[in-house]
């Protein structure tokens, strides 16, 4: 079955779980109807519900759909619908107090039965995520501590919902409708069970040591890890894995890292590191001996993915590694597709991968552009930032038949999706990974 065909029975399926509460309701026994206003609260809370219960599934680390679909696509869809259900759970008491306002008095715990607060807490514990996710930067909340508040919120936000549902007890009194959202409970809840006891339980098994940690340039390291009494992972280039460094696997602080070694080489993973968090500041000071566990692989980023006449890359700084790993099994693998990579730096001393690029181009059928945003004085390259312009100058006639992958930082992304389509490069031909999730 084909990826195409994949996604979009995952889709089908995923709507009927947003919308099975209300078509129960229109097909099976119902109690008698409400004022229009009341019932619609009810409706928008229901799929509200299901919009962000199901959040729990792209959060999951699936291999499944994580494989399917692009961590991009992931991500995208995981902040939006959390927001579409965020909006629909608010409206859910808003338009009751609107058009009963002396229901606003549910709000006092002191007074209200106990499903009125425990719908309180769930929209609580709602807006805790929402702000803690769009603002973290902002509130200077370390990625770990967040993590850790994102998990309880969710998981306080659900159980409350689901004690208030079944309090209310209105339509959860037909026994179709409470078995459906006591599946959904289960599994969502189990889902949580497995990211956070049964994988990292399985991950034992499977320890990962490293064997080297080298610089490239400067704030830049390539950590190289190996399979410690196991196998190691098959993976297709371009995708990527969580690590958990010197820690065991059921900790918080796990990171993803794009793989940037060849998928033709089994005995060993690279991953090339900035330094740009409170993590990956100390990246270069992890010993060799170290123990490491590893999640994945995941993503569809790959051009084992895309079968083309030829790949162009782009990437924008430390956007490389997951670009690296495709140009390094296309070299391994003996291809000679014609292959270009358009790679933004700032200097010339920030390249990383400079010299084994250089010798890449023997090898393969590769032109490397290299463009820097502040180039020395004797610089006869490309200079500024990446442009339709210079992508217009460098590609051949057959652009269009090309499939193209980005990878950088979010406003990069953005400019080189606008540049692209200047130059009439068809964006379906186009897949981008981005390094700014949270």
């Amino acid at each position: 079955m084909k990826d195409s065909t994949r996604k979009w029975l995952w889709l089908l399926l995923y709507f009927v779980i947003l919308l099975a509460p209300l078509l129960i309701v229109m097909i099976g026994p119902r109690p008698e109807p409400r004022e229009f206003w009341r019932e619609l609260s009810v409706a928008l809370g229901f799929v509200g519900l299901a919009l962000v219960g199901t959040q729990f599934i792209p959060t999951a680390r699936l291999q499944i759909l994580s494989n399917l679909f692009s961590m991009d696509e992931v991500y995208y869809y995981h902040l939006r619908a959390a927001l579409v259900g965020f909006v629909l759970i608010l409206a859910h008491p808003l338009i009751l107090f609107m058009f009963n306002p002396t229901s606003v008095r549910l709000l006092n715990p002191m007074t209200a039965p106990a499903r009125a607060t425990f719908g309180v807490i769930a929209v609580l514990a709602m807006i805790g995520i929402m702000v803690t996710s769009i603002y973290r930067k902002q509130l200077n909340i370390k990625y770990e501590v967040w993590r850790t508040f994102h998990m309880i919120f969710a998981v306080v936000m659900v159980l409350t919902a689901m004690l208030h549902v079944l309090g209310v007890d209105y339509y959860l009194a037909s026994p179709l409708q409470r078995g459906l959202w006591t599946v959904l409970t289960v599994v969502w809840l189990g889902l949580i069970v497995n990211t956070r006891l049964l994988k990292p339980v399985r991950q034992l098994s499977v320890p990962y040591k490293v064997t080297e940690i080298r610089p490239e340039v400067d704030y830049v390291w390539t950590l190289v890890i190996k399979p410690d009494g196991h196998d190691g992972l098959r993976f297709i280039p371009g995708q990527f894995v969580w690590l958990i460094i010197q820690r065991p696997p059921f900790a918080i602080r796990q990171h993803p890292f794009s793989i940037a070694s060849s998928a033709e080489e089994h005995d060993h993973l690279e991953f090339t590191i900035g330094e740009a968090g409170d993590f990956t500041a100390k990246i270069g000071e992890v010993p060799v001996g170290a123990r490491v566990y590893v999640d994945g692989p995941h993503g569809s980023f790959s051009i084992d993915k895309y079968d083309a006449p030829g790949y162009v890359f782009i990437a924008g700084g430390i956007g490389s590694p997951p670009i690296m790993s495709m140009i390094r099994t296309l070299a391994d693998r003996g291809s000679d597709k014609p292959l270009w990579l358009f790679y933004g730096n700032v200097k010339y001393e920030s390249i990383a991968y400079r010299e084994e690029l250089e010798a890449l181009q023997d090898t393969l059928n590769l032109k490397v552009i290299h463009v820097l945003e502040k180039p020395s004085e004797d610089w006869e390259g490309e200079s500024g930032f990446i442009s339709a312009e210079i992508l217009d100058r460098h590609l051949s006639q057959d652009r269009n038949d090309m499939i193209y992958f980005i990878c950088g930082p979010v406003p990069m992304i953005g400019a080189m999706l606008t540049a692209l389509k200047q130059i009439e490069v068809p964006l379906v031909n186009v897949h981008t990974e981005q390094y700014d999730m949270v």
